[in-house]
């Protein structure tokens, strides 16, 4: 019994000692885990009981745990103190003054990529045109084989798409949400199909490995080459202007039959020719065209009984030719200095 008296009175006195040199909030932390921890002296000396004969336990248990309960209560009142003491220190230190005025808070804004994909759904809604949204990694059927793609076509090469495993692939382009709506849908069919797009591509002023795009279609009986003229006319005149200047060239793309590229006037060079528009004075905007029979026979549409017209559009370009932007890298690169022009 009397082993287990020393024990105690050595561990008290260790502890005031301790105790007398732990001058911050840490210190009694460290304190705590040294005597009350699971591997600490108060537990060493618990287990010290089992040497003991069972009529001295319950009396130097006792001992043991009053010892540690007046030992806990100092390590707090030490604690609360200097935790007080740290507090006001810290906020001396932090002083602010509360008649000072408020720092001005800004709103978050739009991004400009954003900013302009919303405004061409708005006038294509209002052209009467339902916005349709696809997946970003599909099959190569919906991206390729189902808009007559040949099974040899560069488009389809490692340089130009990303592969993923068991035939999936980043989307190059929103088309593969025309397929998906024939397949779905019986004609007429009046369709905007927004996204982000990715194309394995040296980035750099005029091109980025991703882009934003908004494929437009429209199918149903008796649609003519004329129809998508009168139309893409009426949805730039909406979206530039009613003095928009365009161009219409002839071009060729697998899922159209015939296509053609439409070019709008420069807005940094005025036509008079920059490195923007590659001192053509011109703007490539969009490629369309009638749909090819073969991709609406994929779509399990009668291409005797239906035709119809697609576009797909580029909304960097877009807003590089509304707002004179000299390289589409700005839009990726935060910058909070070229965001903030755009309110």
């Amino acid at each position: 019994m009397s082993s287990i008296h020393e024990q105690i009175d050595s561990l008290r006195s260790s502890f005031f000692q301790d105790l007398k040199n732990s001058f911050s909030v840490k210190d009694i932390e460290n304190l705590r885990i040294k005597y009350f921890g699971k591997k600490g002296s108060i537990q060493a000396l618990m287990q010290e009981l089992r040497h003991c004969t069972p009529e001295d336990r319950p009396h130097l248990g006792k001992l043991i745990n009053d010892l540690k309960n007046d030992l806990v209560s100092h390590s707090d009142h030490t604690f609360e103190r200097l935790l007080r003491q740290e507090t006001e220190d810290r906020l001396e230190k932090e002083w602010i003054d509360p008649t000072l005025p408020g720092r001005k808070s800004f709103l978050g804004r739009i991004h400009p990529i954003h900013q302009m994909m919303d405004k061409v759904l708005d006038v294509l809604i209002g052209m009467g045109f339902s916005v349709r949204y696809g997946p970003d990694v599909d099959t190569e059927h919906y991206n390729f084989g189902g808009l007559n793609f040949a099974s040899d076509h560069p488009a389809r090469d490692m340089q130009d798409t990303f592969y993923l495993e068991n035939g999936w692939l980043l989307r190059t382009h929103t088309s593969n949400v025309q397929v998906h709506v024939m397949e779905g849908h019986a004609p007429p069919i009046r369709v905007v199909a927004p996204g982000r797009c990715f194309r394995n591509e040296d980035i750099s002023a005029r091109s980025h490995v991703f882009f934003h795009q908004v494929e437009g279609f429209y199918i149903d009986r008796h649609v003519s080459f004329a129809d998508l003229l009168s139309t893409m006319n009426d949805f730039l005149s909406k979206l530039l202007g009613e003095k928009v200047e365009t161009r219409f060239r002839p071009s060729y793309f697998p899922f159209v039959e015939p296509g053609m590229e439409v070019d709008v006037r420069c807005s940094a060079c005025r036509g008079s020719g920059c490195r923007l528009c590659k001192h053509t004075g011109w703007l490539e905007i969009l490629g369309a065209g009638m749909i090819h029979p073969n991709v609406l026979k994929k779509g399990n549409i009668d291409p005797e009984e239906y035709s119809g017209f697609a576009w797909g559009m580029g909304i960097e370009r877009l807003v590089i030719l509304q707002s004179s932007i000299p390289d589409i890298r700005l839009f990726t690169q935060n910058d909070i200095r070229f965001l903030s022009q755009f309110p």
